[in-house]
């Protein structure tokens, strides 16, 4: 009876620090995140007052139309769209068939070289890929956004699917193989259906990577391809910050991810468990 009361309060304590961590952990995001729509509800001059309020006493969304108003909004919106899905299912497409191959033949060499890879910095791909784009002249079209964005986004697709085509038993292939199945007929029937979990979660997050990619849209891009973060570094001007609407610009960035996670969540997480799992 007091062995079953220890376990029960060793639980206990335990499930309250990992709450207690988590919310510790969670909080500033979510803070920062409620900090930022409420700057954007308020009018400029309570944005500037001190202390500033803590609840918008009388939310307005001037902010929010003129942003719209100024920019068009709507087309930087779908230039992100384009842009982070074409280089997510580019990456995917070229990613999968790498990941599969360096997990089932030992590529350990190679598979350094995509980490080194993914922890280069992208400002120091930035020069080399606007000579490239200007000599192409493909500077301001969609293509070269996605290509750059496609060097981020790669490294981190294959690296994720090397544990989830580890885990996938090498006798469901040999089978499939003996039943006469082609080698690629193996992969793209067999193998890719049982990694579907990991694909979800790294086509989450390399949308969400290259939607938030900043630095090489800035350069690369011009009026007619301007995505979404470069639109909002635009709104801020030498002369005054409009903080009312520089916080609705950033809302309308982080809404759409924000709800295609909320949407995929479940998703999500049982790619991630699966994948932490069979790692």
């Amino acid at each position: 009876m007091k062995t079953d009361i220890k376990s029960r309060l060793t639980w206990g304590i335990g499930k309250f620090s990992f709450v207690l961590l988590l919310i510790i952990i969670v909080m500033p995001s979510v803070l920062f995140f409620y900090w930022m729509v409420l700057i954007s509800l308020r009018e400029q001059l309570m944005n500037i007052v001190y202390p500033p309020p803590l609840l918008p006493i009388k939310p307005v969304l001037d902010s929010y139309a003129k942003v719209f108003a100024k920019s068009p909004f709507l087309h930087y919106t779908l230039n992100s769209f384009i842009v982070a899905g074409g280089s997510t299912i580019i990456s995917l497409i070229v990613g999968l068939p790498a990941a599969y191959s360096i997990a089932r033949y030992k590529q350990n060499k190679l598979a350094t070289v995509v980490l080194v890879s993914r922890m280069i910095p992208g400002l120091s791909l930035l020069l080399p890929w606007f000579i490239f784009f200007r000599t192409l002249n493909l500077t301001d079209t969609h293509l070269a956004l996605v290509l750059a964005h496609m060097i981020v986004t790669l490294p981190l697709v294959i690296w994720v699917m090397i544990s989830f085509f580890e885990g996938v038993p090498r006798d469901l292939e040999d089978a499939a193989l003996i039943d006469g199945c082609s080698l690629y007929g193996t992969f793209y029937r067999v193998v890719l259906p049982l990694v579907k979990p990991g694909t979800v979660v790294v086509s989450i997050l390399s949308f969400i990577l290259s939607w938030n990619i900043f630095i090489f849209a800035v350069v690369l891009s011009g009026s007619r391809t301007r995505i979404l973060p470069v639109a909002v570094y635009n709104i801020m001007n030498y002369e005054e910050i409009i903080w009312g609407e520089l916080a609705a610009a950033a809302i309308v960035v982080t809404l759409p991810a924000l709800i295609l996670t909320c949407f995929i969540a479940k998703h999500l997480i049982a790619g991630l468990s699966l994948g932490a799992i069979k790692g």
